[in-house]
């Protein structure tokens, strides 16, 4: 492993393996880690031999949101800097969802925050026995702007409002129940569990497979369905948010280890 914040290899099978590569931190996204996946992405889309993306965390955990040392270094900075932060994360989340390749998520620990967006934005998810998940923004006085058309897309309106609302974490079963993630596994069978539906793809047309999931994604209520100015208006009450009274006080709240003071107020 290198210092990479992401990773990546291809194999002769056209099958890549991107890794997000802070373990450190749980994997959680900053500015660099964005940047690597858009990155890993656009040096993917050269290979003319690419058939299967597959994406995995390294470390104990799969992908813990932002890194809110990250948000914190963001908030004071000019609405221009706070909505190209948001708009890179808005396109990272895009590129895996709109990818004319099948993607696979390899979930094992937490995922959380943007990491419900990221997989959510996968065609196919499987998680291991021990993962949790939790789409937490709201814990710390933000939003999920930019995730929620993914979200809606794979576990319905209904349940954004209840678990985008809450912020609570629920478990690997309850994950596959509302259809986050699709298949749900033991630890130790994780890999193999992936590599299986890798084999499947793998069997498959590639222009087939692209064309199908073109179609799909036309058809959704997210996806290519929401149109690039809706996704201009997500991205900015996204990064308008993290400006917010409310944003520095849920912010406070986490780096003092202490429940948020809201005072029944907006921010």
């Amino acid at each position: 492993m290198t210092a990479s914040p992401v990773l990546w290899t291809l194999d002769e099978r056209g099958v890549a393996t991107v890794t997000l590569n802070r373990p450190e931190v749980n994997n959680a996204y900053d500015g660099a880690l964005i940047a690597g996946v858009l990155a890993a992405m656009d040096d993917l889309g050269k290979k003319p031999n690419l058939r299967v993306v597959v994406l995995r965390g390294n470390g104990k955990h799969f992908q813990a949101g932002a890194d809110l040392k990250w948000i914190n270094g963001v908030r004071p900075q000019s609405a221009e800097a706070n909505e190209a932060a948001s708009r890179a994360t808005f396109e990272a989340v895009q590129r895996l969802n709109t990818l004319p390749i099948p993607t696979v998520a390899l979930v094992q620990g937490g995922c959380f925050g943007g990491g419900t967006g990221v997989i959510a934005a996968c065609d196919i998810v499987i998680a291991a026995d021990n993962a949790l998940f939790s789409i937490t923004e709201v814990r710390w006085g933000l939003t999920a702007a930019i995730i929620i058309p993914q979200l809606c897309d794979a576990i319905g309106v209904r349940q954004v409002r209840r678990y985008a609302l809450t912020g609570e974490r629920f478990g690997a079963e309850d994950a596959r129940r509302i259809g986050l993630v699709h298949e749900v596994v033991p630890l130790a069978e994780l890999e193999a569990a992936g590599a299986k539906v890798v084999g499947q793809l793998l069997a498959n047309g590639p222009d087939a497979m692209a064309e199908t999931k073109r179609l799909a994604l036309e058809s959704s209520f997210g996806g290519m369905a929401v149109d690039d100015a809706a996704y201009t208006r997500l991205v900015h009450l996204h990064s308008l948010k993290r400006q917010s009274a409310e944003a520095a006080e849920g912010l406070a709240s986490f780096a003092e280890k202490r429940a948020g003071n809201w005072g029944g107020g907006k921010g």
